[in-house]
Formats: structure tokens, sequence, C-alpha cells
């Protein structure tokens, strides 16, 4: 197959994707930034796609830019990430798709600290593989064990961390938003002007 022939099938794979979703010219330009003439030219053919137009797309859509050009699948499909520190925590990412649902195994070493909720657009998903997870969700302080499950929306202060104990770990869900987490800001005391 010759780059001319991948090309060719670009457009046709854009409206169906556009159409599948229910998304109009219109809804998809406002998402991207890209006018309607540029999406129905690119949809039509009559306009050859670029990075700087598909990248846009594959981003409204949530779709790999691979998707958006039928490139064949490459082989090994195992994600070798490798681990991030952050804040005391090892992150091994486990998606490697930007936005969208984003997967984490983690591990929060032990120690004692403070809770500092937070509060983010979006909703989170924890998982605790081993040892114990201290959950702070609003008013609710509680421990996960392994094998229990907590699922919550994050514009609710929350905070998760040891529990003193041990270590434990878990995997992390979360949708782009719980990347752009926002601090909350705490309320003044009575006795503040």
């Amino acid at each position: 197959m010759t780059t001319d022939d991948v090309l060719a099938g670009v457009g046709p794979r854009l409206r169906r994707l556009r159409k599948d979703r229910e998304v109009t010219l219109a809804g998809l330009s406002e998402a991207t930034g890209i006018s309607v003439s540029t999406l129905s030219r690119l949809e039509s053919g009559l306009r050859r796609p670029s990075l700087e137009l598909l990248l846009p797309i594959a981003r409204a859509h949530q779709v790999a830019l691979d998707e958006l050009v039928g490139a064949p699948p490459v082989g090994d499909p195992r994600v070798r990430a490798k681990p991030i520190e952050r804040d005391g925590r090892t992150h091994w990412p486990l998606t490697r798709q930007p936005g969208g649902l984003q997967a984490y195994k983690v591990l929060e070493p032990r120690r004692k600290r403070e809770p500092d909720p937070r509060v983010h657009e979006g909703y989170e998903w924890l998982y605790v593989l081993s040892g114990r997870l201290r959950l702070v969700l609003g008013e609710h302080d509680v421990v996960l064990t392994a094998g229990e499950a907590a699922e919550f929306d994050t514009r609710v202060p929350h905070w998760f961390g040891s529990t003193g104990e041990g270590p434990a770990e878990f995997l992390s869900l979360f949708g782009a938003q719980g990347e752009r987490m926002h601090v909350r800001a705490r309320p003044a005391c009575s006795g503040d002007v």
C-alpha cells in the first residue's frame, strides 16, 4: 500500500468516524478550531490531510492518530512505559493513548501525611492491589484494603495516601481532566478579614 493509497482512505474514515459519533461538521469545527469548509474538503478528499489538521481531529474524537489514517497495527502491544516519580509516589503508566481515560499502577510508600483534599473536573476510580490506602472524600475518611475499589466525582474534595502502616499498591483510572488538578481554596477563618 502506497502513501497515496493511505491518504486517499483518510477522508472517508474521517466522515465515518464523525457520523458514527453523531457529530456535525459545525460541532467538530468548534471542537478543533478547523473551519467547516476545510473539514468538508478533508472528508471529501479535496484537501490533503496534514498533521496540523489530523491532530486536533484525533484529540476531539479521542482516538489515536493511527486510527484516523488507518495505519497497520504495529508489533508488540505491550506498554513499556518508564515509571514516573511524583510527590514521593511511583506511577507506572498503563495506557499510551493521549487524552481520554488514563490508567496508572501506583506505589504509595509507607509514610504519615496530613490529608490535603483537592478538587478537579472528572471522575476517578481506585483499586487496591496490596496494602491499605486511606481515602478522604468529602466528609468520609475510609481505608481501602486489597481487592477493594472506590469510584468518585473528583469535584468532591478528595485525598488518598498511605495509612502510615506500610506501602500500598493500587490502580488509578481517570479522565484527562484528572491531570489538571486544581487546589481547592480553603475557607478563611471567621476572624480573618
